[in-house]
């Protein structure tokens, strides 16, 4: 009896191989993404630590591209390019929204240590600094246009006619953004509440 191989079990790296883990991911088939992974993950993962400089961040870059070339597995088309190509192309796209949320991890975090100084020089008071903390993290889950909303409102002091002036939209967007963030700050801190 001759065992079943699938495309990941193949050892030599050939363009009819390739083709057949292409084939079979876009077909579903979960052997042949752990064939692509095991295949091209060093190529990706290598990518990824050389723009990031991080090796723990490269690893979450590789499992997200991973992710993403199987769920977007139908959008794979061979006769626009090979898969490692295509994988390649992926890799850029998680590799800038990697950096992206480096850059606004960093910024947060400097206006938050800004933030706190003027705070603490302002009042001394710890709790109420503790408070401002929660607050500042429960912005930063929010989508980036209820918190840039918020933001500009508690931050800048900015009236809502003004943020729709400088952001360019209508006021009544504004409002709506507003109100929605607040209400899923409100809702989230109900929750972090309800479990001490």
């Amino acid at each position: 009896m001759t065992a079943h191989r699938t495309p990941g079990d193949l050892v030599p790296a050939t363009a009819d191989t390739d083709d057949r883990i292409a084939r079979g991911l876009v077909l579903g088939d979960e052997a042949c993404l752990a064939a692509a992974y095991r295949r091209w993950g060093r190529l990706v993962h290598t990518l990824a630590a050389r723009a990031l400089g991080d090796p723990r961040e490269a690893e979450d870059v590789t499992q997200l591209v991973f992710v993403a070339a199987w769920r977007g597995r139908a959008t794979f088309r061979p006769e626009r390019g090979t898969l490692p190509a295509w994988l390649t192309g992926i890799t850029r796209r998680k590799i800038a929204d990697a950096l992206t949320a480096r850059t606004r991890r960093t910024e947060l975090a400097a206006a938050l240590g800004a933030f706190l100084e003027h705070e603490e020089r302002k009042d001394g008071q710890p709790d109420r600094l503790l408070d401002r903390m929660v607050v500042t993290e429960e912005l930063s889950r929010l989508p980036r246009v209820q918190r840039d909303v918020l933001e500009l409102a508690y931050f800048s002091d900015l009236t809502q006619t003004q943020i729709a002036d400088r952001t360019g939209m209508p006021l009544g967007t504004v409002k709506s953004h507003a109100r929605r963030g607040l209400q899923r700050m409100r809702h989230s801190l109900e929750l972090a509440g309800a479990d001490r």
